[in-house]
């Protein structure tokens, strides 16, 4: 198979397409012809040497694919070789095939093509664990997400909006502003130049946000607190703007709040096929029926990695950037 892997750890220019051997499936394991894969950040962090993949998993980038079924190993039921598919991946996304546990791997929605579908699963799964299945968001609460023109983060806007919550979101241009507010954002906030505690704070009468989904971790540690409501939950995915930081836990106790910080790719097998299973029973509809759509900034091809890692360090896209094979 073709796959893409590194001369070792560094910039984009390290990414190289190599002739690898091919993925037999293993028992519960299903092997998927790869017809696309999308840029995570994570894969930013993996190229650089930050971020290796957990044990057994493959060293080839990459977090989400979609294609066809190709083959199943021993004890897989409900996939057929040729199906369409598409998959949450612990590695080796960036290649022409891959081996998954056969919990990973979803049904391509309803009314979306096969190459679109690779931008669906790592943001469905994360949005759908971390917002709904552990904070709770409520209909008629106050969601904050950061980064709201981002993969994560507009995923996040259309759901927490079809599920009735009352949605904000930073991003840091007018292009994405507009973005946020077209996918349900009801307030947009700029935050170069605004303090989203304030805005939040102005916008919910001194209340709060109910839950904050947080892609900066340290720098913004403190104004998330400050921004949460009572019984407010924060959940940490990712640390962009690093990982240490003061925790005032007088302020936590007074709001009686929660801090989780989560990571999707690490999370056993088991627990990963209960997201996957949950996202295509609660998700799944609203993409079929055009409530959710998921958003593509570029589609390059799989020798243009490099190129997609550029674009995705440069943070001027909106949404996904997907490779095609």
């Amino acid at each position: 198979m073709r796959a893409v892997t590194t001369s070792g750890p560094g910039g984009p220019e390290v990414l190289r397409v190599t002739e690898q051997p091919d993925p037999e499936p293993g028992a519960g394991e299903v092997v998927i012809d790869v017809a696309a894969t999308a840029v995570n950040r994570a894969d930013l962090l993996q190229r650089q040497g930050f971020y290796p993949p957990p044990p057994g998993a493959s060293d080839v980038i990459g977090l989400e694919c979609s294609g066809t079924v190709a083959a199943v190993g021993e004890g897989v039921t409900g996939f057929e070789v040729g199906a369409q598919v598409c998959a949450l991946l612990a590695g080796g996304g960036y290649a022409s095939k891959v081996a998954v546990p056969a919990g990973q791997v979803m049904p391509v929605p309803d009314g979306i093509d096969l190459v679109t579908a690779a931008a669906l699963p790592e943001v469905a799964c994360t949005v759908w664990s971390n917002v709904f299945m552990i904070a709770r968001l409520q209909p008629g609460e106050a969601f904050l997400v950061h980064g709201g023109a981002g993969g994560i983060g507009t995923m996040a806007i259309q759901l927490a909006a079809a599920a009735g919550a009352r949605v904000f979101a930073t991003a840091g241009s007018t292009d994405k502003l507009d973005l946020c507010r077209s996918l349900g954002a009801e307030v947009a906030i700029n935050y170069h130049d605004e303090d989203f505690v304030e805005v939040v704070r102005e916008h919910t009468d001194g209340r709060g946000a109910d839950v904050v989904l947080d892609n900066m971790g340290a720098k913004y540690l403190e104004r998330n607190v400050s921004v949460l409501a009572d019984e407010g939950r924060l959940v940490i995915i990712g640390m962009q703007g690093g990982i240490k930081a003061e925790l005032n836990i007088a302020t936590l106790l007074g709001k009686r709040g929660a801090v989780i910080a989560t990571a999707l790719r690490s999370r056993p097998v088991d627990g990963k096929a209960a997201i996957c299973a949950s996202v295509v029973e609660n998700v799944w509809p609203l993409v079929a029926d055009g409530t959710l759509r998921p958003v593509v900034h570029q589609t390059l091809p799989l020798d243009q990695a490099g190129e997609a890692h550029r674009i995705v360090e440069a943070s001027t896209h909106t949404g996904k950037v997907l490779l095609t094979l």
